[in-house]
């Protein structure tokens, strides 16, 4: 049976990892804001990270990511995703959406599909520079494609395409209007990074801090950063053979306050990273993950390196002395970091949720 509730539907499919449900989780909170009720579909993989999702609703459906390097694989894919999307068709015939929204990942691709067959209006949102596979093979059915950033690399022609910006969660965008922090006395080093981070972040950052900085300098450094949990140990030696002031832990739950913190960070430049760095405004460090699909993470770090807000060191001349030589400079002048840590907040987007909703109201009051 149709639900015959008054209030407007948006169904949104996200997943395979935080980098698509965190900002499709603060569309949602935007669009609850404003009266719609919403509807989440992705697989076991996306609804991991969606515990808190504010949706009335979750629906798990069948999904692949293709792997071309493996064609025996293929079949399976293809039949995981036939069947995904028709119970994706399922719950579009039994809920009426009035929009369907589409955050990228194969957990995306069943409902995009069945929007198609259905003919319900479809919003893409690509949070990376360059257009991901999904929302590419869509994007030519899609009404709009917003987009994090302005570039948008590998876009179809003729695309209706607006830069919105990517959504970021309210307590980062708490720290919007947070001071840069005072350099007279401690430095303050934040480093971040996925499990992909391993070598560089885990490796070659401890090396260059303890072997490559200036004594002086490094007796002010206050070092936060996230490593694997099994590179704690190896890590936390290599700090305290220097006798750097340090806190480690695979995971922080009060990044906001971190990169508020911070006076410079260093990081890989995944979309959200780039954008949450550039919400509260703080110089950077980043280091693009070299196997990212179509280099999308150098794309996301060029809004900051072209806003003068950032440095960027690809991972094959990310060696330790190089990344020292750019820490100590950074650090070196107070007045170039707060020129930089204003910069990088000129990029922020912090209405992107908000633009988002109101890209998503035009569509279907048109």
């Amino acid at each position: 049976m149709p639900d015959h509730s008054d209030a407007p539907l948006v169904i949104i499919g996200a997943g395979g990892t935080g980098g698509h449900m965190f900002p499709a989780a603060a569309f949602a909170d935007e669009m609850r804001s404003r009266g719609w009720r919403i509807g989440l579909v992705s697989d076991s993989r996306g609804l991991n990270y969606a515990a808190k999702f504010p949706a009335d609703w979750k629906e798990e459906v069948q999904a692949a990511s293709p792997n071309l390097k493996k064609p025996w694989t293929l079949p399976s894919t293809a039949w995981k995703l036939s069947r995904g999307a028709a119970r994706a068709e399922a719950l579009i015939n039994t809920h009426g959406p009035k929009l369907v929204a589409g955050f990228g990942g194969y957990p995306a691709f069943p409902l995009m599909s069945a929007a198609k067959r259905k003919r319900v209006p479809i919003l893409i949102h690509e949070q990376n520079a360059v257009l991901g596979r999904v929302n590419r093979q869509f994007a030519g059915n899609a009404a709009i494609v917003a987009s994090g950033f302005q570039r948008l690399d590998r876009a179809p022609p003729g695309i209706r395409h607006e830069a919105v910006g990517n959504p970021v969660r309210g307590p980062i965008l708490a720290q919007h209007s947070a001071p840069f922090p005072d350099g007279q006395g401690d430095l303050r080093v934040f480093i971040t990074g996925g499990s992909q981070g391993a070598r560089i972040l885990g490796e070659a950052v401890p090396e260059a801090i303890t072997s490559h900085v200036p004594d002086a300098l490094k007796a002010r450094l206050v070092i936060v950063q996230q490593v694997r949990a099994e590179q704690v140990d190896a890590v936390q030696a290599v700090y305290d053979s220097a006798n750097i002031r340090c806190t480690l832990k695979s995971f922080f739950d009060d990044m906001p306050a971190q990169l508020a913190a911070a006076h410079l960070i260093i990081a890989r430049s995944g979309a959200g990273t780039v954008s949450e760095i550039a919400a509260v405004g703080r110089p950077s460090i980043l280091i693009p993950l070299a196997i990212a699909m179509d280099d999308h993470q150098a794309a996301n770090a060029a809004a900051l390196v072209d806003a003068g807000a950032a440095d960027m060191l690809r991972e094959d001349e990310a060696s330790a002395a190089k990344i020292a030589e750019l820490i100590t400079n950074r650090l070196s002048d107070l007045e170039q970091l707060r020129t930089r840590a204003a910069a990088a907040l000129a990029v922020g987007r912090p209405k992107a949720a908000a633009s988002l909703a109101d890209l998503a109201e035009r569509l279907v009051e048109a």
